[in-house]
């Protein structure tokens, strides 16, 4: 028997969900438990900061995309490409190409196919620009207005200015410990 790989499926965005729901449907009408095993479309949480508020989102980790762990045949083929808002598999051509391991670790997911803790801490969006004034909630820096200098996204810190033995001083602060004056 064939080996059962993880495939990306390109969708219309905003139909991830629906093609999920579709597709898992056509396996269970059509028998084909044993050749499509999994249909996920990726999410992570995040926390946005709106107005000096913290919010839990969960978002998908890539719109327009959903993951299917199934074994390639002309049968699963036609399934999931001929399902209503699918326009194609990742891949040059017509050929699907499976993810790697390497490829599947950050989502998760382990190729035995078990899911796989990975401890990441929670990306947090700010809805700040360089030059908006901010204030420092805690911290060595806690009480401190400024303005945003820079804003390192990769490392969920901003860079202001504060005073430091009468100079001007850069100083990165952790997204989690500002709020926007």
């Amino acid at each position: 028997m064939a080996e059962a790989n993880w495939y990306v499926v390109h969708t219309y965005s905003g139909y991830e969900n629906k093609v999920k729901v579709d597709i898992e449907k056509t396996i269970e009408n059509r028998k084909l438990q044993d050749e499509i095993l999994e249909v996920r479309v990726p999410l992570e949480d995040v926390v946005e900061m709106r107005n000096g508020v913290k919010k839990q989102v969960s978002r998908k980790m890539f719109p327009g995309y959903v993951l299917i762990h199934m074994i390639m045949n002309d049968d699963t083929w036609y399934v999931v490409r001929n399902t209503r808002g699918v326009t194609g598999f990742v891949g040059p051509g017509s050929k699907p190409v499976p993810l790697t391991p390497a490829e599947m670790k950050p989502l998760g997911i382990q190729i035995g196919g078990e899911q796989q803790e990975t401890p990441a801490r929670e990306k947090i969006e700010l809805d700040i620009e360089v030059g908006d004034m901010i204030v420092v909630t805690s911290g060595a820096w806690e009480g401190t207005t400024s303005a945003v200098t820079a804003i390192n996204e990769s490392k969920q810190t901003v860079t202001i200015e504060v005073e430091m033995f009468g100079r001007a001083t850069s100083v990165e602060i952790d997204f989690l410990d500002i709020k926007k004056a």
